[in-house]
């Protein structure tokens, strides 16, 4: 049984370490292209543009979402606007009373509701895009507000073999609190080392499923949107690279929307992220494997969807540390093997530069105290998260199928605004949560048996273990009780 437990463990720390093996190589191709960077080009032509709204009970942002894109600059003649609107509560009567105002002021825009609410945001867009005028889609989701030049800057960089351009998430309530502080600092790592670096290398990228412009004709030849798993975006993105098209990502222009502002919401969004990728991985890998690409293609792509994988592994490897630590002090004959886990300093140092690259670039007045000060928190935040995220890569791998479940919006931007009383927020205290809180105190119970023993290489892991699951646990039900 000891080897089982050793064996495991070791395994779990050698996947995470090639995963932040990853991230290092993103990094120093991520400095590489910031040397060569080059500015917009002019607008030569307007083709004719198409922005989809999907939208689904927003009744506290979907105002300010229609008020937003009706300002847009470009010419009103190439212009169609579509608000998507699955609702079925007064976020209808809002939309048809903004899209009259509107349409008063010489907008085409239009609101189209579906007879049915089948595929929900995928079979939305899909809807949207059979009745679609424009050569090229753009998408926006309610929580975002996207600068008034936002087409004049994004359209020139279409080449005729471009199928999507996706610009860079900012965020309209960074600073609202510390949780929104550490979902920034883990976002604009991906949305300014992994996808630049990605790109700009000719690796599989993908489309976040909002802010950015698909051509219309990309999304028909791929097979248009299918909703079989949750991140109907990454999975039109793998095959319609796979059909030949290219990507291009604009980190210079800068889409900004709301962050989460409660664990319940942050759940509900990292849940579907995390099993829609397994999801993908899962319909799409062996398509990757078969297709021309190149192997280096293939390696980086395949090592892009199996990424949300690492949260299996570290629940696993955090686990399974706790009695590694008895076999550690009863079975020297394991010595070589404690000592070949230490491959994780590896990994933990490649993911520490990424994320100090990703932190540097996209931080005003970045300093080492900023950095000491958020990593160590996401970090923590993130083991908090793992056990919920390993749980929904798990059913992405084993095919169990389950709704789509949007992000509660909140309409959040500064301190001064409040998320009570929102009526779509609906938590019930589930068996996840008590489970969170049950592996707190497993992880506590680590720590004193790393103090109890004397080996001190495990406790700052499971101190943050411990910390993050229970904060997570107390975050998960405190809304519960303030709701009612």
């Amino acid at each position: 049984m000891d080897w089982i437990v050793v064996g495991g463990y070791v395994f779990a720390l050698l996947v995470i370490t090639i995963f932040s093996l990853e991230q290092l190589y993103l990094a120093i191709l991520y400095m590489r292209k910031k040397q060569t960077t080059t500015s917009t080009p002019p607008l030569s032509h307007f083709p004719q543009v198409t922005i989809q709204l999907p939208v689904y009970n927003e009744k506290y942002v979907v105002k300010r979402l229609i008020d937003c894109i009706c300002a847009l600059d470009y010419p009103l003649d190439r212009l169609e606007i579509q608000v998507l609107d699955d609702s079925t509560d007064e976020t209808k009567h809002l939309i048809a009373e903004r899209v009259a105002y509107w349409q008063s002021k010489g907008i085409n825009i239009e609101q189209i509701s579906r007879p049915e609410r089948v595929g929900f945001k995928a079979g939305a867009l899909q809807y949207g895009l059979e009745h679609a005028s424009g050569e090229l889609i753009a998408i926006f989701d309610a929580d975002f507000l996207p600068e008034k030049d936002f087409l004049l800057s994004t359209l020139p960089h279409f080449k005729p073999e471009t199928g999507m351009v996706q610009t860079r998430w900012g965020h309209l309530n960074e600073n609202y609190s510390l949780l929104t502080r550490m979902q920034a600092f883990g976002l604009n790592a991906h949305f300014s080392v992994e996808q630049t670096g990605r790109n700009s290398s000719g690796k599989f990228m993908n489309f976040n499923g909002t802010a950015g412009i698909w051509r219309k004709q990309c999304i028909e030849e791929a097979g248009g949107w299918h909703y079989d798993t949750l991140t109907e975006d990454l999975d039109l993105s793998y095959r319609a690279q796979l059909k030949g098209w290219k990507f291009t990502y604009l980190e210079n222009i800068t889409s900004p929307a709301e962050l989460p502002v409660l664990v319940p919401a942050i759940k509900s969004q990292q849940y579907r992220w995390n099993k829609g990728a397994a999801e993908v991985a899962r319909k799409n890998a062996l398509s990757i494997l078969k297709s021309s690409q190149s192997l280096h293609v293939k390696l980086h792509a395949v090592l892009h969807l199996f990424n949300s994988s690492v949260f299996l592994f570290l629940f696993l490897a955090a686990t399974l540390s706790v009695p590694m630590l008895l076999i550690k002090q009863n079975r020297p004959e394991y010595q070589l093997v404690f000592q070949a886990a230490t491959v994780f300093v590896v990994g933990f140092i490649a993911m520490s530069i990424f994320y100090w690259v990703a932190a540097r670039a996209t931080t005003p007045n970045f300093n080492l105290r900023y950095y000491l000060k958020h990593f160590p928190l996401f970090l923590t935040f993130t083991m908090g998260m793992a056990l919920h995220n390993a749980i929904a890569v798990a059913e992405g791998y084993l095919g169990i199928k389950s709704p789509f479940i949007r992000t509660p919006k909140f309409n959040i931007r500064n301190k001064k605004d409040s998320w009570k009383g929102n009526t779509y927020l609906r938590q019930q205290l589930t068996p996840l949560t008590l489970l969170e809180g049950f592996f707190a105190a497993y992880f506590a119970a680590g720590v004193a048996i790393d103090i109890w023993l004397q080996d001190w290489g495990l406790v700052l892991f499971h101190g943050m273990l411990a910390i993050g699951l229970g904060a997570v646990f107390i975050l998960s039900v405190k809304p519960l009780r303030t709701t009612g």
